[in-house]
């Protein structure tokens, strides 16, 4: 591994809540074979070909997924990646035997108004949107795997040329985009192959559950839950009550006779609804019965995936999975999947937070400390931290001596005045104009001053505003909104090896695999 880049920094911004695995887990793992077949619908390249022969061979292994996302997608996807590759190390050193980070991509996803997008931060500092093409909200809900990258990419590879800075790693960077997000391939497939060559070198395993191979291996486990859907409804409704009266969250909507098990129809991706003892498509209205469902997964398995709640439990039935790294939203919804393991007879996986932090480069670092501020204070809305900075910008000591010279000009004047006009009653008019032409010298003064910190202000504001885009671009943090080619382009492959680096540390707070499983 090479040493980071010295002008990078990563400051962590930990996420709570590592859930640990149920009693058995690690033996139900070492239990695991991996069916031959399934070999088609993993993708390895680099270090990752061998991790891959190891899996098949009865390597354990820590996984992490995301939906596809255009370019990569933000940049906590690289980070949930090198979490996984971060702890498989660790729990390989822990428990003496070959442990394999997987990313699993959830091609099945739907929601393209989450894919079609990217930001970057260009060569002037702006944050550039690219959207591939929008979705009519009365489209069907076409799963990503289906979704073709199309011809809209070649415009925004060339908002990439444009844009990015002139560095030495450029070509390279865009070279790699371009094998991989082609017009003619589809959002998932063009994303696995895209991680798959970015983090092969490091040991990732891609799994693509879209695969027919993958989907075929799937298909037993999606029967098994449609077949016990009515107490699973149930059950899933009483674990959310629960969990929500202990002060916990449950964010996936469950009952009213929502099954797991999404359908391909002719809306796209729909969910299969419980009905008078038979399922509906909740959108096309399809209606099925168990023997047709059963029959459907077995001619035409690609037709079925699971939902967010069922499929890590599928996961586990399937990959030998110690542990799945986790963002901040499926460590919220994954206690809600309990019931989902029971009704499998899985045993869960441990999920681990991943690392969550920002890359705070050099020339961002000094306009925190010249202003003696935390990266945490630019989150504040815009133009509140400003008001906070520029508040009394006026130094004390100039106001101080100001408002003093005033008061001594007036009393002073007023005390010559009053002596004067004794003497000779007509002094006090020129004495007056004296007086206040020194005043009016005074302000001129103050007025000179606060126009220079004007000036200086305008330099602060420009670099707080510059800080801003970096570390909270659109108000939200960095990793949720920049993509990775913002960094690559200009620190190439040491980037990578730089959030390996600080991904590392993380892996040993995590609780024990050992222990937990």
């Amino acid at each position: 591994m090479s040493a980071p880049p010295a002008r990078l920094e990563f400051e962590p911004t930990p996420i709570a809540g590592w859930l640990p695995a149920d009693p058995g887990r690690l033996a139900a793992a070492r239990a695991i074979r991996l069916n031959p077949d399934l070999r088609p619908a993993f993708l390895a390249q680099g270090a990752a070909q061998a991790n891959l022969e190891r899996l098949f061979g009865g390597a354990l292994c820590v996984t992490t997924g995301q939906q596809p996302g255009l370019f990569t997608g933000p940049l906590f996807t690289l980070h949930k990646a090198l979490t996984a590759v971060a702890l498989a190390r660790e729990a390989a050193v822990r428990l003496g035997q070959a442990v394999v980070p997987v990313f699993w991509v959830a091609g099945d996803d739907h929601d393209f108004a989450e894919g079609n997008h990217a930001y970057v931060l260009t060569a002037s500092n702006d944050v550039e949107h690219l959207v591939l093409r929008e979705r009519d909200a009365s489209a069907p809900l076409t799963p990503l795997y289906r979704e073709p990258v199309g011809e809209d990419v070649a415009r925004l590879l060339g908002v990439l040329r444009a844009k990015l800075p002139e560095t030495e790693f450029r070509s390279d960077v865009l070279g790699w985009l371009e094998r991989h997000y082609r017009p003619d391939t589809d959002l998932a497939s063009a994303f696995a192959h895209a991680v798959s060559d970015l983090l092969g070198p490091l040991g990732v395993v891609v799994f693509q559950p879209t695969h027919p191979a993958a989907k075929r291996a799937m298909a037993p486990w999606l029967v098994r839950l449609l077949e016990a859907a009515a107490p699973l409804n149930q059950t899933l409704v009483a674990t959310a009550e629960e969990l929500q009266r202990g002060g916990r969250p449950a964010p996936v909507t469950v009952g009213d006779g929502a099954t797991l098990v999404m359908l391909e129809g002719p809306l796209g991706r729909d969910r299969l609804l419980l009905d008078a003892g038979a399922y509906v498509a909740r959108r096309a209205g399809e209606r099925w019965t168990q023997d047709g469902l059963t029959k459907l997964a077995t001619d035409d398995a690609q037709r079925l995936s699971p939902n967010v709640l069922a499929r890590p439990a599928v996961e586990a039935a399937m990959l030998p999975t110690l542990a799945y790294v986790a963002g901040p939203g499926e460590l919220a919804y994954l206690p809600q999947a309990a019931p989902v393991y029971r009704t499998l007879g899985v045993a869960a996986q441990a999920v681990a937070p991943r690392w969550s932090g920002r890359v705070v480069e050099a020339r961002v670092r000094k306009v925190l400390e010249k202003f003696a501020i935390a990266a945490d204070a630019l989150s504040q809305p815009e133009g509140r931290l400003e008001a906070t900075l520029l508040a009394d910008a006026l130094p004390p000591a100039a106001r101080d001596a100001i408002a003093a010279l005033r008061t001594a000009l007036a009393t002073e004047y007023q005390r010559l005045a009053d002596a004067a006009v004794v003497v000779d009653p007509t002094l006090r008019k020129p004495i007056d104009s004296a007086r206040n032409a020194a005043q009016g010298a005074v302000a001129e003064i103050e007025k000179r001053l606060v126009a220079h910190l004007k000036k200086q202000n305008e330099i602060l504001l420009q670099q707080l505003d510059k800080a801003r885009r970096n570390l909270f671009p659109l108000g939200r943090p960095q990793e949720r909104v920049l993509n990775l080619t913002t960094y690559a382009a200009r620190y190439g492959p040491a980037f990578l090896d730089a959030v390996l680096a600080a991904c590392t540390p993380h892996a040993p707070t995590l609780e024990s695999l050992s222990d937990s499983a």
